[in-house]
């Protein structure tokens, strides 16, 4: 296990740190011949679906067959020493070539435009974007077992490129050892004079890293798209509208130590660290909260920690509270040293007082809100500033946040189906709405009358301290 997650790391990030043709061949080598060539092509298939999760499974195999005969070639005893450089300068060749079998990259052409270890450089750092949703779906136990009977290699290639690029975000180490334990599993059982019952038992005992997979790559998906600060409050306000009574000061810090978890394990290698920590977190979620709200001590009670916290995160938002309208911070507080915190506070109470505003709406406020501030701030005149602007915004914003309110709302509350009748010929908002989905930047583009309000508001934000209104 330790040897595969040293190679994952290298196939990760080492190839596109530079240090030497000699250092790359010498640390390609290494591991290959530690790993075998066996180990060294699944953990090759992984770690390219992975880095490539919208490439096609023939596009994977394509990279994955000349990175497995360049290793075979070049680090075999006796191998030129020049052998690795000039196969790499090959790939990077017939990557650019118009033809191309590998998997296609929006930067690729940009990349081309370059020689050499620019270039090289360059198509090493390309990767895909995640997927807005895991496509991979579990076939039957009977499926499962067809397909295994019928090639078993070609079985294992095609679920470890579905599973890998449809989990693209989850940490390394989690997703290698969710795919061995899926592939062992599948191995064992096919073979079994009692399929089911044995299916069945190795399901229970993988269902933490199940969950584990699917919980990482929700975290890790939102981390890589909003980064550490975004990340704090987007579970801020997250948790704001699960148990909107629980006071600002009790939710921050659990807020801040998710964001920290986030980045410390997402790009981690080290074996447990998404799930201890993990773990962690939970137990000081449940201890803040689990006397506040009935439904926080019944997700807690569980004896499985991981199940706990996906219950958590499944959760879905409270009902709206009756609370006294927020006071917005003024101008003084906005600008002050701690303007952040303040800005924070009041997007936290109106997260709490609107539970059925989505994330996407939410960050991007949040977004808006420190851009306002912050211009602002610089001016000669900052009330002035902000009270002009945020009343534009207000005018702006208002009509769009109360249908967003209400679509999500209905969306929280009625079955699916009551729901896609209630919008029948209306936009994919379930996207936009769904609470255990990662928030995928593109959420707030879905529908032209959200885009069209946040971005009015947005080039209303631009406009502060050039004296236009």
């Amino acid at each position: 296990m330790r040897a595969a997650l040293a190679l994952l790391l290298f196939l990760a990030a080492a190839e596109a740190i530079h240090r030497g043709k000699a250092y790359v061949r010498e640390k390609v080598c290494q591991e290959y011949r530690m790993l075998g060539k066996e180990n060294f092509r699944t953990l090759t298939i992984i770690a390219n679906s992975r880095k490539y999760s919208n490439g096609t499974f023939e596009e994977i195999g394509h990279l994955v067959r000349e990175m497995v005969s360049l290793a075979e070639t070049c680090c075999a005893d006796g191998a030129d020493p020049s052998c690795y450089e000039a196969g790499s300068t090959a790939l990077s060749v017939k990557s650019c070539s118009a033809d191309s079998p590998f998997p296609a990259h929006p930067g690729t052409a940009e990349c081309c435009s370059h020689q050499g270890l620019e270039r090289k450089l360059c198509l090493a750092a390309l990767r895909h974007p995640p997927q807005p949703l895991p496509r991979y779906l579990q076939p039957s136990d009977r499926e499962l077992c067809q397909a295994f009977r019928q090639d078993p290699r070609e079985f294992a290639d095609r679920f470890l490129y579905e599973y890998s690029s449809s989990y693209s975000q989850a940490p390394l180490p989690v997703l290698l050892g969710s795919t061995r334990t899926f592939l062992s599993m599948v191995s064992t059982c096919c073979i079994s004079s009692a399929p089911t019952a044995c299916f069945l038992k190795e399901k229970l005992e993988r269902k933490t890293l199940s969950l584990l997979t699917l919980t990482s790559n929700q975290i890790c998906s939102r981390f890589s798209a909003y980064g550490k600060d975004k990340v704090s409050f987007s579970y801020l306000a997250s948790l704001a509208q699960k148990v909107p009574t629980a006071p600002f000061e009790d939710l921050l810090p659990l807020a801040e130590d998710a964001a920290e978890l986030s980045a410390q394990c997402c790009d981690s290698v080290a074996e447990d660290c998404m799930q201890k920590k993990l773990l962690e977190h939970t137990g000081k979620v449940c201890t803040v909260l689990s006397a506040r709200d009935g439904r926080f001590a019944d997700c807690c009670t569980g004896k499985k920690p991981m199940e706990n916290h996906f219950c958590i995160l499944a959760m879905p938002p409270a009902a709206a509270p009756k609370l006294p309208e927020a006071s917005e911070p003024t101008s003084k507080e906005l600008c002050a040293k701690d303007g952040a915190l303040h800005a924070t506070r009041f997007l936290f109470e109106l997260a709490r007082r609107q539970p059925s505003l989505p994330d996407a709406v939410l960050t991007k406020l949040y977004d808006l809100s420190g851009k306002l501030w912050g211009e602002c701030c610089s001016t000669k005149d900052p009330s002035t500033c902000l009270d002009s602007r945020r009343k534009r915004m207000v005018a702006e914003l208002l009509p769009f946040l109360e249908k967003a309110s209400r679509l999500c709302g209905q969306y929280n509350e009625l079955p699916f189906l009551e729901f896609k009748k209630s919008w029948a010929g209306g936009r994919p908002a379930d996207r936009t709405c769904h609470r255990s989905s990662p928030p995928p930047l593109y959420c707030c583009s879905q529908n032209k009358d959200e885009k069209s309000a946040l971005t009015a508001a947005g080039k209303t934000v631009g406009r502060v301290g050039r004296g236009r209104s």
